[in-house]
């Protein structure tokens, strides 16, 4: 990995192992252990947000700093990751309560909602990030498995 794209190869894999997390999910039409379902919705959930502090508390920050006209898109992803935030409680809930219905749908809208989310991020964001931040990238990215 080059110090010119550590933020877009780092962050690009990391959302491919939350989506994994998510996709292994999928409860519809098959009876579940919903005590499992518990557990691997909590898996992803603290998955997706350590991913989310990271880019809110690590990355935006100096971001915002060195190219203003970042925060634009920097606030976008803030809202958006609020909008996910609760529908993982959401769905959280729904496993909890091991309703199969509620749990697919929001789901699937979960898995919609942060493809969209993660193109954006992959093909804008991230980029502008690696240009940017140049060598600072590499270090901060380091932080993220920390």
């Amino acid at each position: 990995m080059s110090a010119n794209s550590a933020i877009t190869d780092t962050l690009t894999a990391d959302h491919r192992r939350c989506d994994r997390l998510l996709a292994a999910l999928d409860v519809s039409g098959r009876s579940v252990d919903w005590s499992w379902v518990v557990r691997e919705t909590e898996t992803f959930c603290q998955a997706t947000e350590q991913h989310f502090l990271f880019e809110e508390e690590v990355l935006f920050p100096p971001l915002e700093d060195v190219s203003p006209l970042a925060t634009g898109p920097t606030e976008m992803m803030r809202q958006q990751h609020a909008q996910i935030r609760q529908l993982m409680e959401d769905l959280t809930e729904a496993a909890r309560l091991g309703d199969a219905a509620d749990y697919a749908g929001l789901s699937e809208t979960l898995h919609f909602l942060i493809q969209q989310h993660n193109a954006k991020e992959e093909g804008i964001l991230y980029p502008l990030a690696d240009r940017a931040l140049g060598e600072e990238g590499a270090t901060l990215v380091a932080r993220l498995g920390a």
